[in-house]
């Protein structure tokens, strides 16, 4: 496939991660060395939220990037809020975790895929969940409160209160209690 070099997409840094001037911040907030925010100031951390070592955490223009009170986000994740994240009250996000909102409309097949505009939705997770190592989070998914995501998984649809879930992509295992 030949592309025309002319017509393709200019690719801009978005600098070095190195952004601390949050929308708002609360207090016992840790961001261990290493971690890289894009967009500060799009982004709200609530009271005593850990950021692991090596993660990185994008805010968007014009959308919301919320991590609420008592969250902890292991090390190695990518979280990226094109369409708005909302990570609820004491979520607990494994190592290596990705939360996107964006993927490639891919319907047009004369063009690589690469090129091919964006979709976007918003990743919404409630109060009280769980999310194993290595997970990711596709967009547009709601999960709800205490939900628990397998290790691995991967989460292509909304996922309900108080429910297990594994595999790839993933299903229900069973409910919680």
């Amino acid at each position: 496939m030949k592309i025309d070099i002319a017509t393709s997409k200019t690719w801009n840094s978005h600098g070095a991660g190195d952004e601390r001037d949050f929308k708002s911040i609360g207090e016992g907030v840790i961001i261990e060395p290493g971690a890289r925010v894009f967009l500060a100031q799009f982004i709200e951390i609530g009271d005593n939220v850990y950021i692991g070592h090596d993660s990185i955490i994008k805010g968007y223009y014009d959308n919301r990037f919320v991590i609420g009170n008592g969250t902890w986000i292991g090390p190695q994740c990518f979280m990226y809020a094109s369409a708005g994240i909302e990570i609820g009250l004491h979520v607990g996000i494994g190592p290596k975790v990705v939360i996107v909102n964006s993927q490639h409309d891919i319907g047009d097949v004369s063009m690589p895929i690469l090129h091919a505009p964006l979709k976007h939705a918003p990743v919404v997770i409630g109060d009280g969940v769980d999310i194993g190592c290595s997970a990711i989070i596709l967009p547009g998914v709601t999960i709800g409160a205490g939900a628990q995501i397998g290790a691995g998984s991967v989460v292509t649809k909304d996922v309900a209160a108080y429910t297990i879930v594994a595999g790839t992509p993933a299903r229900v295992l069973r409910e919680r209690g």
